[in-house]
């Protein structure tokens, strides 16, 4: 691109690493700068991303004037206030997901947001991929949508120190793995009109498993699972009356779709992605920028406080 985004990175934990790194491998954007809590931290990052400007405060990244966006990669309880920095700095603003803790603080950024005509947007990296796209020009060829399944499993060792298990850290199954199946099946049938759902808390009270069933006013169900004690087959499926859809392992990561009609011979998409898809998120955010938009049609902001909301729901139910 004739101007690429010049993005602040706010965090130096592992996602921000892959951000900046698969950021090298587009034309779309540059790390200008970055901002930890410290400036031991924010140096020690940008020594091994070779970056320039670093600052020792997300406040002096969000002021930064030679920065056009800020990508928020700090811990989940950050995100609001984080991206309240970069909003009301003027800055275009990506917030890795979960985009908050709850619906009530995704519906604040979204109105400080639209209030200064700031570009804000979620991070649900898996919207943007190749294979993404393909499933919505497939969709319309199922026929009418019966039901949608995906899973996000992983295994990790119980330690309360770890994030996913640290209540202060915004730690859980829903809102760092679930998060992407629930995202899924909001993608293909919408905010659900019906929400069932089991929770079964980890040894340090977070939600260690959660599962969930959606319905819709169409008759549609959607039935999703998230776990934190066990690698799951992490696969998508979307059955209609006239065909299925099936993404396999890793479905939220560049992965392959296959097309299985009701009767005749499956069809495999395969799909070559250099990196590890970030990349794609950042393209999206300077399309955006570079048509004056304000928010993605791919990702609407309204959709996602439609799914902090559906989350606060199943948590609500345990």
């Amino acid at each position: 691109m004739s101007n690429p985004v010049r993005w602040g990175i706010m965090g130096t934990g592992g996602i921000a690493e892959t951000f900046a790194t698969d950021l090298k491998l587009t034309d779309s954007g540059t790390v200008a700068a970055v901002g930890s809590r410290s400036q031991a931290g924010a140096d020690k990052f940008a020594d091994r991303l070779g970056v320039e400007r670093r600052h020792a405060s997300y406040e002096d990244l969000a002021d930064d004037p030679e920065i056009d966006a800020v990508y928020v990669a700090t811990p989940h309880p950050m995100h609001h206030g984080n991206a309240l920095l970069a909003l009301r700095a003027g800055k275009a603003t990506l917030v890795e997901k979960p985009f908050t803790m709850n619906a009530a603080e995704a519906r604040e950024l979204v109105q400080v947001a639209r209030d200064n005509n700031v570009f804000l947007m979620e991070a649900m990296w898996t919207r943007f991929l190749p294979h993404i796209h393909r499933v919505r020009e497939l969709i319309g060829g199922v026929g009418d949508i019966v039901t949608v399944t995906a899973d996000h499993g992983q295994w990790f060792a119980e330690d309360a120190e770890h994030r996913l298990f640290a209540p202060a850290l915004g730690g859980g199954a829903l809102l760092d793995l679930g998060v992407y199946v629930v995202s899924f099946a909001s993608m293909v049938l919408g905010a659900p009109s019906k929400i069932v759902s089991m929770v079964d808390s980890a040894f340090t009270g977070v939600d260690g498993q959660t599962s969930m069933i959606f319905g819709y006013d169409s008759g549609a169900q959607a039935v999703l699972t998230c776990t934190l004690r066990a690698k799951s087959p992490v696969r998508a499926v979307i059955v209609g009356t006239e065909a299925r859809i099936e993404i396999d392992s890793d479905f939220y990561a560049p992965t392959t779709v296959t097309l299985v009609p009701r009767v005749g011979e499956p069809t495999v998409f395969a799909f070559e992605d250099a990196g590890r898809g970030l990349r794609h998120q950042a393209d999206e955010v300077a399309r955006r920028l570079a048509a004056g938009d304000t928010e993605s049609p791919l990702m609407p902001l309204d959709e996602t406080i439609s799914i902090m909301a559906t989350m606060d729901t199943v948590l609500a139910q345990s």
